[in-house]
């Protein structure tokens, strides 16, 4: 009897063990994600793996059979984060700002980091007020539509701005108004609207551009000294430990997107245009994708140049040691910056 005991905790102990040795990838990994994109060609990548179903393809070689997508498209990073947060959502997609933003606030719990650029592009603060040819220019009569005021990418880049031409950070911050980039680009070009000013990217830039009402007056690329990352994908700590295959199926994914639109411009152009039901011509949208300045890269690109200002105006209460610190370890290789 004292045997047969001795022996069944044995068992037990055995079992136990080697279920802590499993640990989180003997756990099954989830059967459905879900994952948001905003609006404009910047998120070109995304719609080529919703389109191609390439994550879908990426789970079956992986080994995990079928596994539900389930995509959604939301108008900036801060109602990307919040869906995040609240579990009802796997990835979220947008700036570096945002990206910073919740990487910092929930270093020590959630852990949120990105899992990859998506593109390096340029973003236009255009206006439709002949008066102003440089920001210094804007007054109080102006507005200056943007996704989300003080968060967004085009918020820090116009911060950036305003503390090299105008001595304050923060200068032009009662100017800004947040607003989806369509909506941004109606309220300017109707010419009725107190926006007289928007901040946005590609498709909308080149569009209002096109109209001799319009000039522009910053290219991020200015401020930062050279190409810089634009969008990113980013997940919680938690989804990447404990579906480490579906992870790195979705970057397996990713990355083939990227390949699919740098050998193919002209099908990726109307891709997108069939995807987001574009009225653009195909010929304008392939000219926007043929830009050497817009790149679609896994690779961050002056990601700290943002993250050291916004961890010196209070933005952000931690500063990363290295442009890996707010990544994922599956793409520290790369030279980003």
């Amino acid at each position: 009897m004292t045997a047969r005991f001795y022996l069944l905790c044995g068992l037990t102990a055995a079992a136990l063990t080697g279920a802590l040795l499993a640990g989180p990838a003997a756990a099954q990994e989830q059967r459905e994600i879900r994952i948001a994109k905003q609006y404009g060609i910047s998120y070109l990548p995304l719609e080529v793996m919703e389109v191609r179903q390439l994550i879908e393809k990426q789970v079956k070689a992986a080994g995990l059979g079928d596994v539900k997508v389930e995509w959604s498209q939301l108008s900036s990073g801060a109602p990307m984060n919040d869906a995040l947060l609240s579990g009802n959502l796997d990835f979220a997609s947008g700036g570096v700002g945002p990206l910073l933003t919740i990487w910092a606030k929930t270093k020590g719990n959630y852990n949120v980091k990105a899992v990859s650029s998506i593109n390096s592009m340029p973003l236009y603060l255009t206006t439709i007020n002949p008066a102003v040819k440089t920001i210094k220019d804007f007054t109080d009569k102006d507005r200056i539509a943007l996704p989300a005021v003080k968060v967004s990418i085009q918020a820090v880049t116009l911060q950036m701005a305003a503390e090299k031409a105008l001595g304050k950070f923060d200068a032009l911050d009662r100017l800004t108004v947040s607003m989806s980039h369509p909506d941004g680009l109606a309220a300017m070009m109707s010419g009725k609207s107190e926006i007289t000013g928007h901040f946005t990217s590609a498709p909308f830039m080149y569009q209002e551009l096109e109209d001799s009402r319009v000039h522009r007056v910053l290219n991020s690329y200015d401020v930062l000294g050279g190409p810089s990352t634009f969008n990113l994908v980013w997940t919680t700590s938690k989804f990447h430990d404990q579906n480490p295959k579906l992870y790195r199926a979705f970057l397996a994914a990713l990355e083939e997107a990227m390949s699919f639109i740098a050998n193919d411009k002209h099908a990726a152009a109307e891709l997108w245009i069939s995807a987001e039901k574009s009225k653009l011509p195909l010929a304008f949208v392939e000219k926007i994708l043929n830009d050497r300045e817009n790149s679609f890269t896994t690779t961050p690109q002056n990601v700290m140049k943002y993250a050291e200002f916004m961890h010196k105006v209070g933005s952000i209460k931690e500063k990363p040691a290295s442009w890996q610190e707010p990544f994922f370890s599956e793409i520290h290789g790369k030279s980003g910056s």
